[in-house]
């Protein structure tokens, strides 16, 4: 049986002009709506409202920067290596953007998912928390190891997802439910990070949980380039390079023969 053609929706050329989906590049989105207006509008299908908006600027402009992280490292040592090559640099950098750093909104919006399809959502919460005491495994959204006892970006971010009346607020009380049920379970207050909060609040407007890392792949680009940009400026990447290579002794084999 021959397959359906594939189709899109999301850009068509012409000899005189371009579409996004059904608006007109040049007469309708160039100097008429944000870039977070049409990005929203591609990703997702349909046209922002305003509090879909003021959400993801919040969670873009709070995943940008995190200073000397992974991500950034890598984005400076590969320009250092290749200077001609800045998307190379800031590809490197992309990559970090996972399960451990960045990109563990993903993770947590699926422990919210859990909470939010059982019928019985303080237990459900508790049960993930137990599991993840028990096998001693990373809490994605929970801890940080230098904001403490709560990190200020998520405190900000919730409060701000807490006064759009618009919202439902079912993701955000199921964070602050599984927020509970850890720290009762670990016997200790454990703050929800910024990508904690960044997964609630990307659900709260409707985004899938498996296309949430990619606002943080988008916020992070643009974090990486002022890290070039910088770069550019007041060279680091060598220094980065040669500290490490001094912090770390060679160590001789000793059962080599």
């Amino acid at each position: 049986m021959k397959q359906p053609t594939p189709t899109t929706e999301l850009c068509a050329h012409t000899l005189t002009g371009m579409n996004y989906r059904d608006k007109d590049l040049v007469n309708e989105l160039i100097g008429e709506r944000t870039f977070t207006d049409v990005m929203f509008t591609q990703i997702m299908g349909r046209r922002p409202r305003p509090v879909d908006l003021r959400i993801v600027d919040a969670v873009l402009i709070t995943l940008m920067e995190h200073g000397l992280t992974p991500s950034a490292i890598a984005t400076r040592l590969i320009y250092m290596s290749a200077p001609e090559n800045l998307q190379g640099a800031v590809s490197a950098g992309i990559l970090a953007v996972g399960s451990q750093f960045v990109g563990t909104m993903e993770n947590c919006a699926a422990l919210l998912e859990r909470i939010l399809a059982s019928s019985h959502p303080e237990q459900e919460a508790r049960a993930i928390a137990v599991s993840f005491k028990e096998t001693k495994a990373h809490l994605p959204g929970f801890g940080h190891h230098l904001h403490k006892p709560d990190d200020p970006r998520s405190l900000k971010l919730i409060a701000l997802a807490q006064r759009e009346s618009e919202l439902p607020q079912q993701h955000v009380n199921a964070l602050l439910t599984l927020n509970h049920a850890i720290d009762g379970v670990y016997g200790k207050h454990i703050t929800i990070n910024a990508t904690g909060a960044v997964a609630a609040l990307l659900g709260e407007i409707g985004i899938p949980t498996k296309l949430m890392r990619g606002f943080a792949v988008i916020s992070r680009a643009a974090g990486l380039v002022s890290h070039i940009a910088e770069e550019q400026r007041t060279p680091s990447g060598r220094y980065i390079w040669e500290n490490i290579d001094q912090a770390i002794p060679y160590v001789k084999n000793s059962t080599e023969r």
